[in-house]
């Protein structure tokens, strides 16, 4: 997040006016209509760089079970980058595959793709998301505002504290039922002495 990057409510508004296109089911095998290596390819060739076959068929396997909102969220990132102000910019550098393949199976894993769109936090963090693996922040704020920001609406973050606190809770619970144990334990051999 060293660059500073586009303005937030530009990213969020593009990201509100998603085209139901890429909201449609992915082709996987003989399912769904939308092709997305095609959509994938075509954008990589628009930002200056040929990804080749073997990286789009990522896109193309899987089934529609497993895989259908992983390829979901993948169409709706070609549709975040493909805002001008991606245009504007060179991301020929830039790991757009690895943030349309890894950053589309985080983000499918806790947000279904529609939610991304219609629920204004998690259009904030699809477009800080965006920006952030692309290393870029967004327009006016600090790296560390922008970090927290991120944190603070991450749905993965939120189920990685939540397992957190269970693990510990889990903890807690069997220290407790271990001291009653022994507490009744100390209590039966004080008994038996007497």
């Amino acid at each position: 997040m060293e660059r500073e990057g586009c303005e937030l409510s530009r990213l969020m508004r593009h990201i509100s006016e998603t085209p139901l296109e890429f909201l449609q089911e992915p082709r996987l095998g003989q399912h769904g209509t939308v092709a997305v290596s095609a959509v994938v390819g075509d954008l990589c060739r628009s930002h200056g760089f040929e990804p080749g076959a073997a990286a789009l068929d990522a896109f193309a396997i899987g089934t529609p079970k497993s895989d259908r909102n992983r390829l979901r969220v993948s169409l709706l990132l070609t549709w975040v980058l493909g805002e001008s102000w991606f245009h504007a910019t060179d991301l020929r550098e830039a790991p757009l595959l690895p943030l349309l393949l890894q950053g589309a199976r985080e983000l499918s894993e806790y947000a279904a793709a529609e939610k991304l769109v219609s629920d204004p936090e998690r259009r904030e963090e699809l477009a800080r998301f965006c920006l952030a693996r692309l290393g870029f922040r967004p327009q006016g704020e600090t790296r560390a505002q922008a970090e927290d920001r991120l944190t603070s609406l991450s749905a993965a973050e939120r189920a990685r504290v939540l397992h957190a606190s269970r693990e510990a809770e889990e903890r807690a619970r069997a220290v407790r039922e271990a001291l009653v144990r022994q507490a009744a334990e100390e209590s039966a051999d004080k008994y038996t002495r007497e």
